[in-house]
């Protein structure tokens, strides 16, 4: 039989790694899902809440480094089974240290969790190289739903069996998920080695690629986007149950209808994208999320609390196509460091405001948290235009028709 060409081969492998970006939802949208079922929606330490997320943060910085050696000294494929199988054992461990036990071993492994996404990022922005420079868009969006499909499976597991098992069997039945997956991704050996085999960039050559304008504000768009996202996906159930009394399994399933929201009004905005302008699809986002924190700030009713959540997630969704858009455009070459370190960036951005956010909430309300939304989406209005202004005037200069 004749042999499967070895372009074929590594597109198989790069289509398969996609699946990586399911696990990184899963894991990152973790303590948002969980903290209900540790008790912080009594207890009200919102301080020790927010920790949570500084040390997943935290974690995900310091695999950057760690990434890159193992990807060359181990390959791809090997880094994608690590990430999963540490991601698994990580699970198992915060289910052995949940409550009662100090918080500090929760902490410390949520950083190991963030330390396994951080690894798994670092192989996925390498692995997904070949289909990448086919079609970037495609591969980003594909990328996006994966990832939001991680966000929304984590509360749908949890809320789903809130009553019916205890806090360590739900995370045993989670840790499955990236355990399985690392056997998946064990028997895979079709995975592009040109992209590992590319010496990895050092800090001045990533300081070069940071100091084009338009790096930069893309960079700092995904930072706000995601801290946007992850302030609403991160306190929304503890929100919830202290504003409105409503139950934890309730409040995680509300927190699943954001992540649908958002899932879908992103698919539905990349398909009406050719057909209306992006400008009033911009507005409307601003609009709608504008209205639905301030209905989630002000509300006293489960209606207006669903109605609020809606228009928030459908207000963040067509942020990220129209970003995706552009950089399809601006950034045609692939480089996996390049893009991991963007994308770093954001995530960091994501989990380093409902840290603060647990600090705030503990001097003031809870009724705050969703104030960083709500000047957030300005944020990312006027950095959307300033990335439209960039390319225009970098747009080469178009050339008369003789």
């Amino acid at each position: 039989m004749p042999s499967t060409p070895r372009g074929v081969r590594e597109t198989s492998g790069s289509q398969r790694a996609l699946a990586g970006f399911f696990v990184s939802g899963l894991l990152l949208s973790f303590p948002g899902a969980i903290l209900p079922a540790w008790g912080y929606h009594i207890s009200g330490d919102y301080r020790t809440a927010g920790n949570y997320f500084l040390a997943l943060g935290i974690g995900i910085v310091l695999s950057i480094r760690a990434g890159q050696d193992l990807l060359r000294r181990r390959g791809i494929r090997w880094t994608l089974v690590v990430s999963c199988a540490l991601a698994c054992a990580l699970l198992l461990f915060l289910a052995a240290f949940g409550p009662p036990f100090s918080a500090w071993w929760r902490a410390a492994g949520l950083a190991g969790i963030g330390f396994a996404a951080g690894l798994l990022h670092s192989a996925i922005f390498h692995a997904i190289s070949p289909i990448y420079r086919r079609d970037p868009a495609a591969t980003v969006n594909l990328a996006g739903i994966a990832f939001g499909l991680g966000c929304l499976t984590m509360p749908l597991l949890v809320s789903g069996t809130y009553y019916i098992y205890t806090v360590p069997s739900i995370l045993i039945w989670i840790a499955v998920i990236p355990g399985m997956l690392a056997g998946g991704f064990a028997k895979v050996n079709s995975y592009p080695v040109e992209a590992v085999a590319i010496p990895q960039p050092g800090v001045r050559e990533v300081l070069k690629d940071f100091q084009r304008p338009g790096a930069v504000l893309f960079s700092l768009l995904l930072f706000c986007q995601f801290a946007n996202e992850w302030c609403v996906g991160g306190w929304l159930p503890l929100f919830l149950v202290q504003r409105l009394g409503i139950s934890p399994a309730t409040s995680l399933l509300m927190l699943a209808e954001f992540w649908s929201a958002l899932l879908i009004g992103r698919v539905l905005a990349q398909l009406i994208m050719p057909r209306v302008k992006h400008s009033r699809i911009l507005l409307s986002s601003v609009a709608a999320s504008f209205l639905g924190c301030i209905i989630l700030i002000a509300t006293n009713s489960r209606f207006g609390a669903a109605a609020g959540i809606l228009l928030v997630g459908a207000g963040f969704a067509p942020v990220y196509p129209l970003v995706v858009e552009k950089i399809g455009a601006r950034f045609p070459y692939y480089h996996p460091g390049f893009f991991n370190g963007i994308f770093s960036f954001a995530v960091t951005g994501g989990l380093l405001s409902p840290f603060l956010l647990g600090y705030v909430a503990e001097h003031y309300d809870i009724r705050v948290v969703m104030g960083w939304p709500l000047i957030g989406s300005g944020m990312v209005f006027v950095l959307l235009i300033c990335i439209w202004i960039e390319s225009k005037l970098s747009a080469p200069p178009v050339g008369r028709v003789p």
